[in-house]
């Protein structure tokens, strides 16, 4: 248990502050193309090649790298934790993204905000008290082969409608963004050929290619959620698809329970987690943040890319 609680909170903090550095990445390129093509808006109008060049800004391939390292740090956690504490563990890398936010965006930070920061580190405490051992994670392989349909659709279709949406769909995109990257945890969780090492049971899973789907889409999600709106509150919009669905599923699907007699503070800790993550989303809206504001300037309408 202490070695999957120490590997997550690594993994959280990997993820906080990649988030941070894709942000201050995908800002910068966003901000020039709108200014080259004479369109400015309240965080700069993303297009196609704005989201292109994003990626290839120092702090974007930095950022990436650390998410990288915390997607193989939450791989391990999510084996070694019941899904509803890994996931709500790496998930609090809000709390790293919001401090981080002050320095590396210029965000003034409510006391609202600290105190939902305040809550959401309160109901970890609450989690990891009340966490019992993980499920087998051994599943038939038809609900290999729904993982990936569900993947593939949720990936997909978000990416439609949130191009559709455009500049209103900030807090969506970090939503599903989240449900991708909780979909990776429940595919991590649920893979063959792991313990003991089988290659051809590995290659030859479906919940294999539902990672790959659920966490380059989500990545993708993600990187418009944070051109397009606040950094803390799509990240908080991530939290809770990320945290809720695949804890969910542990319990009801993997066998993931909580101490006996502390089921109700498993709840408790649930609950307080994902209000807290919310409250960061409403909170952290752009318009309550002075430094991210433009109140001379009327808002162009933005294109997704």
């Amino acid at each position: 248990m202490l070695i999957g609680l120490l590997t997550a909170v690594a993994a959280s903090i990997c993820y906080g502050t990649g988030s941070v550095l894709q942000a201050v990445g995908s800002r910068k390129s966003a901000r020039r193309e709108a200014v080259a093509a004479g369109q400015v808006t309240q965080h700069g109008g993303p297009s196609l090649s704005s989201t292109a060049k994003a990626v290839m800004t120092w702090e974007f391939i930095v950022g990436t790298i650390l998410d990288f390292v915390g997607f193989g740090l939450g791989a391990l956690a999510a084996r070694l934790l019941p899904l509803f504490l890994s996931q709500t563990v790496i998930s609090a890398n809000l709390v790293i993204t919001a401090v981080l936010s002050v320095r590396l965006l210029g965000i003034r930070l409510t006391r609202a905000e600290w105190a939902s920061i305040g809550v959401v580190c309160s109901a970890l405490v609450l989690l990891a008290s009340a966490a019992g051992p993980e499920g087998s994670g051994r599943t038939p392989i038809a609900a290999h082969w729904w993982l990936l349909a569900v993947s593939l659709l949720l990936m997909a279709g978000g990416t439609v409608l949130v191009r559709v949406l455009g500049g209103r769909a900030a807090i969506l995109a970090g939503l599903l963004s989240g449900l991708g990257f909780g979909a990776l945890g429940v595919g991590v969780r649920v893979l063959n050929g792991i313990d003991p090492l089988d290659l051809g049971a590995l290659v030859t899973d479906p919940a294999l290619y539902a990672i790959l789907v659920a966490g380059i889409g989500g990545m993708y999600l993600h990187t418009v959620a944070l051109q397009i709106g606040s950094v803390n509150g799509a990240t908080a919009a991530l939290v809770v698809g990320e945290t809720v669905l695949p804890g969910m599923i542990g319990v009801w699907w993997l066998g993931d329970a909580s101490r006996p007699g502390f089921a109700w503070l498993a709840v408790l800790g649930f609950v307080l987690a994902v209000t807290g993550a919310v409250a960061v989303a409403w909170f952290g809206a752009p318009a309550s943040h002075g430094a991210e504001a433009e109140p001379d300037r009327q808002p162009e309408p933005v294109r997704v890319p």
